[in-house]
Protein backbone atom coordinates (compact mmCIF):
# COMPACT_ATOMS: atom_id res chain seq x y z
CA UNK A 1 0.00 0.00 0.00
CA UNK A 2 1.25 3.22 -1.15
CA UNK A 3 0.52 6.59 0.86
CA UNK A 4 0.60 9.85 -1.24
CA UNK A 5 0.77 12.68 1.82
CA UNK A 6 2.89 12.47 5.25
CA UNK A 7 -0.34 13.36 6.92
CA UNK A 8 -2.13 10.16 5.73
CA UNK A 9 -0.37 7.93 8.31
CA UNK A 10 -1.18 9.65 11.17
CA UNK A 11 -4.98 9.65 9.84
CA UNK A 12 -5.03 5.82 9.42
CA UNK A 13 -3.77 5.05 13.25
CA UNK A 14 -5.93 7.42 14.49
CA UNK A 15 -9.05 6.10 13.02
CA UNK A 16 -7.90 2.60 13.94
CA UNK A 17 -7.54 3.58 17.17
CA UNK A 18 -10.62 4.95 17.52
CA UNK A 19 -12.52 1.87 16.12
CA UNK A 20 -10.31 -0.04 18.27
CA UNK A 21 -11.53 1.96 21.43
CA UNK A 22 -15.13 1.40 20.38
CA UNK A 23 -14.68 -2.10 19.91
CA UNK A 24 -13.43 -2.86 23.23
CA UNK A 25 -15.57 -0.42 24.81
CA UNK A 26 -18.79 -2.57 22.92
CA UNK A 27 -17.30 -5.65 24.20
CA UNK A 28 -17.11 -4.68 27.75
CA UNK A 29 -20.53 -3.58 27.50
CA UNK A 30 -21.40 -6.83 26.75
CA UNK A 31 -18.97 -8.59 29.25
CA UNK A 32 -21.03 -6.15 31.75
CA UNK A 33 -24.67 -6.97 30.40
CA UNK A 34 -23.55 -10.97 30.96
CA UNK A 35 -22.51 -10.58 34.36
CA UNK A 36 -25.34 -8.77 35.38
CA UNK A 37 -27.40 -11.29 33.34
CA UNK A 38 -25.73 -14.25 35.61
CA UNK A 39 -26.57 -12.49 38.51
CA UNK A 40 -29.90 -11.63 37.65
CA UNK A 41 -30.80 -15.25 36.23
CA UNK A 42 -28.36 -18.07 37.61
CA UNK A 43 -25.90 -16.61 40.06
CA UNK A 44 -26.46 -17.17 43.58
CA UNK A 45 -25.24 -14.65 45.13
CA UNK A 46 -25.44 -16.20 48.78
CA UNK A 47 -23.51 -19.30 48.00
CA UNK A 48 -19.71 -18.02 48.23
CA UNK A 49 -16.63 -18.13 50.53
CA UNK A 50 -14.65 -14.67 52.24
CA UNK A 51 -11.75 -13.14 50.43
CA UNK A 52 -8.81 -10.94 51.34
CA UNK A 53 -9.59 -7.62 49.81
CA UNK A 54 -6.80 -4.64 50.75
CA UNK A 55 -9.55 -2.22 49.66
CA UNK A 56 -12.17 -3.21 52.74
CA UNK A 57 -13.40 -1.80 54.65
CA UNK A 58 -16.20 0.12 52.89
CA UNK A 59 -15.60 3.25 55.48
CA UNK A 60 -13.88 4.18 58.78
CA UNK A 61 -15.78 3.37 61.68
CA UNK A 62 -14.85 6.73 62.87
CA UNK A 63 -16.03 8.81 60.92
CA UNK A 64 -19.78 7.11 61.01
CA UNK A 65 -21.96 9.15 63.47
CA UNK A 66 -24.72 6.68 63.38
CA UNK A 67 -22.64 3.65 65.19
CA UNK A 68 -24.41 2.40 68.49
CA UNK A 69 -21.61 2.28 70.75
CA UNK A 70 -22.64 -1.34 71.42
CA UNK A 71 -21.28 -2.14 67.29
CA UNK A 72 -18.02 0.01 67.78
CA UNK A 73 -15.70 -2.25 68.18
CA UNK A 74 -12.59 -0.49 67.01
CA UNK A 75 -13.48 2.70 69.37
CA UNK A 76 -13.83 0.12 72.46
CA UNK A 77 -9.92 -1.22 71.99
CA UNK A 78 -10.15 -4.39 69.48
CA UNK A 79 -6.60 -4.86 68.55
CA UNK A 80 -6.92 -6.37 65.14
CA UNK A 81 -8.16 -5.55 62.01
CA UNK A 82 -7.66 -8.35 59.95
CA UNK A 83 -11.86 -8.70 60.23
CA UNK A 84 -12.12 -5.92 58.39
CA UNK A 85 -10.44 -6.66 55.03
CA UNK A 86 -12.63 -9.57 54.00
CA UNK A 87 -15.19 -9.23 51.34
CA UNK A 88 -17.64 -11.82 49.87
CA UNK A 89 -17.09 -13.73 46.83
CA UNK A 90 -19.89 -15.76 45.03
CA UNK A 91 -18.94 -18.74 43.58
CA UNK A 92 -20.12 -17.99 39.95
CA UNK A 93 -20.27 -14.56 39.91
CA UNK A 94 -19.37 -10.88 41.75
CA UNK A 95 -21.31 -9.13 44.33
CA UNK A 96 -21.93 -5.67 42.70
CA UNK A 97 -19.85 -3.26 44.72
CA UNK A 98 -22.17 -0.78 46.54
CA UNK A 99 -22.87 2.27 45.19
CA UNK A 100 -24.51 4.94 47.34
CA UNK A 101 -25.31 7.41 44.75
CA UNK A 102 -26.58 5.05 42.15
CA UNK A 103 -28.53 3.22 45.35
CA UNK A 104 -30.43 6.59 46.26
CA UNK A 105 -31.32 7.47 42.83
CA UNK A 106 -33.10 4.62 42.42
CA UNK A 107 -34.64 4.91 45.38
CA UNK A 108 -35.66 8.53 44.70
CA UNK A 109 -38.82 9.53 46.67
CA UNK A 110 -38.85 6.46 49.03
CA UNK A 111 -39.06 5.62 52.25
CA UNK A 112 -37.18 2.18 53.63
CA UNK A 113 -37.94 0.90 56.75
CA UNK A 114 -36.29 -1.57 58.42
CA UNK A 115 -38.21 -3.53 61.13
CA UNK A 116 -37.52 -6.28 63.76
CA UNK A 117 -35.10 -6.22 67.17
CA UNK A 118 -31.12 -5.27 67.53
CA UNK A 119 -30.15 -7.42 64.51
CA UNK A 120 -31.85 -4.59 62.15
CA UNK A 121 -30.62 -1.85 63.77
CA UNK A 122 -27.15 -3.39 63.45
CA UNK A 123 -28.49 -3.86 60.02
CA UNK A 124 -29.86 0.05 59.53
CA UNK A 125 -26.55 1.73 60.97
CA UNK A 126 -24.50 0.04 58.39
CA UNK A 127 -26.47 1.12 56.00
CA UNK A 128 -26.72 4.57 57.01
CA UNK A 129 -22.24 4.57 57.29
CA UNK A 130 -22.46 3.38 53.69
CA UNK A 131 -24.63 6.27 52.18
CA UNK A 132 -22.13 8.89 54.50
CA UNK A 133 -18.90 7.52 53.94
CA UNK A 134 -19.72 7.63 49.79
CA UNK A 135 -21.74 11.04 50.23
CA UNK A 136 -20.22 12.68 53.04
CA UNK A 137 -21.81 16.48 52.00
CA UNK A 138 -25.21 15.65 51.77
CA UNK A 139 -27.84 16.76 53.96
CA UNK A 140 -29.10 14.55 55.96
CA UNK A 141 -31.98 15.02 58.60
CA UNK A 142 -32.77 13.29 61.49
CA UNK A 143 -36.19 14.10 63.04
CA UNK A 144 -36.30 14.42 66.95
CA UNK A 145 -40.12 13.56 67.21
CA UNK A 146 -40.28 10.29 65.92
CA UNK A 147 -41.39 7.27 67.26
CA UNK A 148 -39.03 4.99 65.25
CA UNK A 149 -35.43 6.33 64.49
CA UNK A 150 -35.58 8.31 60.79
CA UNK A 151 -32.81 9.42 58.79
CA UNK A 152 -33.68 11.40 55.65
CA UNK A 153 -30.91 11.98 52.51
CA UNK A 154 -32.62 15.42 51.97
CA UNK A 155 -31.17 15.41 48.20
CA UNK A 156 -32.41 12.48 46.76
CA UNK A 157 -35.96 12.44 49.14
CA UNK A 158 -35.20 9.10 50.48
CA UNK A 159 -36.32 8.23 53.75
CA UNK A 160 -34.70 5.04 56.10
CA UNK A 161 -36.33 4.47 58.84
CA UNK A 162 -35.89 1.63 61.78
CA UNK A 163 -39.27 0.37 63.69
CA UNK A 164 -37.87 -1.90 66.72
CA UNK A 165 -40.39 -4.90 67.42
CA UNK A 166 -38.98 -8.26 68.81
CA UNK A 167 -41.36 -10.87 67.23
CA UNK A 168 -43.46 -8.69 65.16
CA UNK A 169 -46.56 -9.65 66.16
CA UNK A 170 -48.40 -7.95 69.65
CA UNK A 171 -47.68 -7.87 73.09
CA UNK A 172 -50.52 -6.28 74.83
CA UNK A 173 -51.24 -5.35 78.07
CA UNK A 174 -53.88 -7.35 79.64
CA UNK A 175 -55.31 -7.70 83.67
CA UNK A 176 -53.09 -11.27 83.31
CA UNK A 177 -49.82 -9.28 82.46
CA UNK A 178 -48.28 -8.66 78.90
CA UNK A 179 -49.44 -11.03 76.16
CA UNK A 180 -47.40 -12.21 73.67
CA UNK A 181 -50.04 -12.75 70.69
CA UNK A 182 -49.54 -15.13 68.12
CA UNK A 183 -52.04 -14.08 65.98
CA UNK A 184 -52.32 -10.42 66.04
CA UNK A 185 -50.13 -7.91 63.90
CA UNK A 186 -51.33 -4.29 64.58
CA UNK A 187 -48.00 -2.57 63.33
CA UNK A 188 -48.44 -3.17 59.58
CA UNK A 189 -51.18 -0.02 58.78
CA UNK A 190 -47.97 1.66 59.32
CA UNK A 191 -45.64 -0.15 57.68
CA UNK A 192 -47.69 -1.24 54.56
CA UNK A 193 -47.47 2.71 53.56
CA UNK A 194 -43.63 1.76 52.68
CA UNK A 195 -42.00 1.62 49.80
CA UNK A 196 -39.32 -0.99 51.22
CA UNK A 197 -39.91 -3.51 54.27
CA UNK A 198 -36.76 -5.33 55.71
CA UNK A 199 -37.62 -7.72 57.78
CA UNK A 200 -36.03 -9.32 60.71
CA UNK A 201 -37.02 -11.61 63.98
CA UNK A 202 -35.64 -14.67 65.70
CA UNK A 203 -33.21 -13.67 68.16
CA UNK A 204 -36.03 -12.83 70.88
CA UNK A 205 -37.85 -15.94 70.42
CA UNK A 206 -35.58 -18.34 72.70
CA UNK A 207 -35.16 -15.47 75.71
CA UNK A 208 -36.51 -16.80 79.38
CA UNK A 209 -35.92 -14.94 82.71
CA UNK A 210 -35.93 -11.82 82.92
CA UNK A 211 -35.10 -10.63 80.00
CA UNK A 212 -38.44 -12.27 78.59
CA UNK A 213 -40.51 -9.07 77.60
CA UNK A 214 -43.90 -11.26 78.28
CA UNK A 215 -45.52 -13.31 80.58
CA UNK A 216 -48.16 -16.01 78.54
CA UNK A 217 -48.47 -16.50 75.11
CA UNK A 218 -51.76 -16.46 73.32
CA UNK A 219 -52.44 -18.89 70.45
CA UNK A 220 -55.76 -19.12 68.98
CA UNK A 221 -57.65 -18.70 72.00
CA UNK A 222 -55.55 -20.50 74.27
CA UNK A 223 -53.48 -18.64 77.00
CA UNK A 224 -50.34 -20.06 78.03
CA UNK A 225 -47.49 -19.44 80.36
CA UNK A 226 -45.36 -21.24 78.00
CA UNK A 227 -44.64 -23.41 74.68
CA UNK A 228 -42.55 -24.91 72.01
CA UNK A 229 -40.45 -21.81 71.10
CA UNK A 230 -39.73 -23.07 67.18
CA UNK A 231 -43.66 -23.68 67.52
CA UNK A 232 -44.16 -20.07 68.32
CA UNK A 233 -42.02 -19.24 66.11
CA UNK A 234 -43.57 -20.64 63.21
CA UNK A 235 -46.83 -19.43 64.01
CA UNK A 236 -46.07 -15.85 64.72
CA UNK A 237 -44.23 -15.84 61.35
CA UNK A 238 -46.78 -17.31 59.73
CA UNK A 239 -49.47 -14.33 60.72
CA UNK A 240 -46.84 -12.13 59.22
CA UNK A 241 -46.72 -14.07 56.61
CA UNK A 242 -50.57 -14.03 56.11
CA UNK A 243 -50.56 -10.49 56.73
CA UNK A 244 -47.80 -10.11 53.59
CA UNK A 245 -50.25 -11.57 51.49
CA UNK A 246 -53.68 -9.76 52.41
CA UNK A 247 -52.43 -6.60 53.08
CA UNK A 248 -49.00 -5.73 51.44
CA UNK A 249 -49.48 -4.05 47.67
CA UNK A 250 -46.15 -5.79 46.43
CA UNK A 251 -46.69 -3.40 43.38
CA UNK A 252 -46.46 -0.92 45.11
CA UNK A 253 -44.37 -1.96 48.06
CA UNK A 254 -40.80 -4.25 48.00
CA UNK A 255 -41.17 -6.66 50.84
CA UNK A 256 -37.55 -8.86 51.79
CA UNK A 257 -37.16 -10.78 54.63
CA UNK A 258 -33.61 -10.79 56.41
CA UNK A 259 -32.55 -14.68 57.24
CA UNK A 260 -31.49 -15.96 60.35
CA UNK A 261 -28.62 -13.75 61.68
CA UNK A 262 -26.20 -16.33 63.31
CA UNK A 263 -24.16 -16.71 66.24
CA UNK A 264 -20.77 -18.20 67.63
CA UNK A 265 -20.95 -19.57 71.04
CA UNK A 266 -20.17 -23.07 69.89
CA UNK A 267 -16.59 -23.67 69.06
CA UNK A 268 -17.29 -27.49 67.81
CA UNK A 269 -19.26 -25.99 64.98
CA UNK A 270 -16.46 -24.43 63.33
CA UNK A 271 -13.76 -27.58 64.62
CA UNK A 272 -12.33 -25.89 67.73
CA UNK A 273 -14.38 -28.13 71.01
CA UNK A 274 -14.41 -26.78 74.12
CA UNK A 275 -14.34 -23.16 73.08
CA UNK A 276 -17.28 -21.71 74.15
CA UNK A 277 -17.20 -17.80 72.65
CA UNK A 278 -15.77 -15.43 69.95
CA UNK A 279 -13.40 -13.95 72.08
CA UNK A 280 -10.25 -14.95 70.27
CA UNK A 281 -11.51 -15.23 66.79
CA UNK A 282 -9.34 -13.18 64.13
CA UNK A 283 -10.12 -14.78 60.70
CA UNK A 284 -13.38 -15.95 58.77
CA UNK A 285 -13.80 -20.10 58.27
CA UNK A 286 -12.28 -20.70 54.95
CA UNK A 287 -14.28 -22.35 52.37
CA UNK A 288 -18.29 -22.10 52.03
CA UNK A 289 -19.57 -24.84 54.38
CA UNK A 290 -19.81 -24.44 58.05
CA UNK A 291 -19.70 -27.12 60.19
CA UNK A 292 -23.21 -26.86 62.40
CA UNK A 293 -24.80 -26.69 59.46
CA UNK A 294 -28.13 -24.29 59.19
CA UNK A 295 -30.04 -23.24 62.45
CA UNK A 296 -33.64 -24.91 62.53
CA UNK A 297 -34.92 -21.35 62.63
CA UNK A 298 -33.46 -20.84 59.00
CA UNK A 299 -35.72 -23.22 57.74
CA UNK A 300 -38.78 -22.26 58.64
CA UNK A 301 -37.91 -19.22 57.52
CA UNK A 302 -37.84 -21.09 54.39
CA UNK A 303 -40.65 -23.10 54.86
CA UNK A 304 -43.30 -20.00 55.48
CA UNK A 305 -42.12 -17.73 53.10
CA UNK A 306 -42.23 -20.61 50.43
CA UNK A 307 -46.16 -20.11 51.53
CA UNK A 308 -46.56 -16.62 50.74
CA UNK A 309 -48.42 -16.03 47.04
CA UNK A 310 -46.52 -12.73 47.06
CA UNK A 311 -43.37 -11.86 45.85
CA UNK A 312 -40.57 -12.08 48.93
CA UNK A 313 -37.56 -11.76 48.56
CA UNK A 314 -35.08 -13.75 50.70
CA UNK A 315 -32.07 -11.98 52.28
CA UNK A 316 -30.21 -15.31 52.91
CA UNK A 317 -27.25 -14.16 55.13
CA UNK A 318 -27.60 -17.11 56.99
CA UNK A 319 -24.02 -19.25 56.01
CA UNK A 320 -22.18 -16.57 54.67
CA UNK A 321 -22.68 -15.27 58.17
CA UNK A 322 -21.95 -18.26 59.73
CA UNK A 323 -18.57 -18.61 58.65
CA UNK A 324 -17.95 -15.21 60.01
CA UNK A 325 -16.98 -16.32 63.76
CA UNK A 326 -14.68 -12.95 63.96
CA UNK A 327 -17.16 -10.55 63.43
CA UNK A 328 -18.50 -10.25 66.63
CA UNK A 329 -17.83 -7.42 69.14
CA UNK A 330 -17.02 -9.77 71.46
CA UNK A 331 -15.87 -7.55 74.75
CA UNK A 332 -15.08 -4.88 72.82
CA UNK A 333 -17.90 -2.72 73.16
CA UNK A 334 -19.37 -0.17 75.43
CA UNK A 335 -20.65 -2.55 78.18
CA UNK A 336 -17.71 -4.70 77.93
CA UNK A 337 -19.88 -7.97 78.25
CA UNK A 338 -19.34 -11.33 75.72
CA UNK A 339 -21.18 -10.54 72.58
CA UNK A 340 -20.89 -13.20 69.95
CA UNK A 341 -24.51 -12.35 68.48
CA UNK A 342 -24.25 -8.71 67.20
CA UNK A 343 -21.77 -7.86 64.69
CA UNK A 344 -18.71 -5.09 64.55
CA UNK A 345 -19.43 -2.01 62.41
CA UNK A 346 -17.46 -1.67 59.79
CA UNK A 347 -17.86 -5.90 59.34
CA UNK A 348 -20.58 -8.10 57.99
CA UNK A 349 -23.69 -6.02 57.53
CA UNK A 350 -21.71 -4.47 55.18
CA UNK A 351 -21.83 -7.35 53.00
CA UNK A 352 -25.87 -7.65 54.14
CA UNK A 353 -26.05 -4.32 52.42
CA UNK A 354 -24.31 -4.28 49.50
CA UNK A 355 -26.79 -8.00 49.13
CA UNK A 356 -29.74 -5.58 49.41
CA UNK A 357 -28.58 -3.04 46.98
CA UNK A 358 -28.49 -6.11 44.39
CA UNK A 359 -31.93 -6.97 45.48
CA UNK A 360 -33.37 -3.52 44.70
CA UNK A 361 -31.03 -3.10 41.67
CA UNK A 362 -33.15 -6.17 40.00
Amino acid sequence: MEFKSGRSLPLLVATILVFSHLCLASSRDVNNGRKWRNQNESCNLYQGSWIFDENYPLYNSSSCPFIRNDFNCQKYGRPDNLYLKYRWQPKDCDLPRFDAQDFLERLKGKKIMFIGDSVSLNHYESLLCLLDASLPNSTVIKPSNESFSTVTFKDYDVSFMLFTTHYLVDIEEEDIGRVLKLDSLKNGELWKDMDVLVFNTWLWWYRRGPKQPWDYVQDGEKILEDMDRMVAFRKGLTTWANWVNSSVDTNKTKVLFQGVSPSHYNGSYWNEPGVRNCAKETEPISGSSYLGGLPEAAYVVKDVLREIEKPVHLLDITTLSQLRKDGHPSSYNEFRGMDCTHWCLAGVPDTWNQLLYAALAT
